[in-house]
């Protein structure tokens, strides 16, 4: 069984950074393609960050492009989302999700129903 656990979350202020942590048990981290969603009340989820199981590969939405960085750190099984000069509209419950397959790069990475895992979630909160 995989289990995913999500921690980092908060409350902050518009222009902080905050970075988010999944750890990942169960299976072979390593062989997983990993993303990163987030879902604002009465919105649709949306998709934030991807990363390939080697880490060479990663791909980000247009809406938090050059301010979200995505890594992995194979050896702690850790998926991370480092998020700089948050917005008012960061705002939301931010989920983890692993994609046993691993096989994904790119673009590909943004498909939801690829995933076959989920955390909880973490909330992060924006303030002005």
């Amino acid at each position: 069984q995989v289990q995913l656990v999500e921690s980092g979350g908060g409350l902050v202020q518009a222009g902080d950074s905050l970075r988010l942590s999944c750890e990942v048990s169960g299976g072979t981290f390593s062989n997983y393609a990993m993303g990163w969603f987030r879902q604002a009340p009465g919105k649709q989820r949306q998709f934030v960050a991807g990363i390939s199981r080697s880490g060479a590969s990663t791909y980000y939405g247009e809406y938090v492009k050059g301010r979200f960085t995505i890594s992995r750190d194979n050896a702690r099984n850790t998926v991370y989302l480092q998020m700089n000069s948050l917005k008012l509209e960061d705002t939301a419950a931010y989920y983890c999700a692993a994609d046993l397959r691993g096989l994904r790069v790119g673009e590909q990475l943004m498909r939801a129903l690829e995933y076959d895992y989920w955390g909880r979630g973490a909330q992060v909160t924006v303030s002005s």
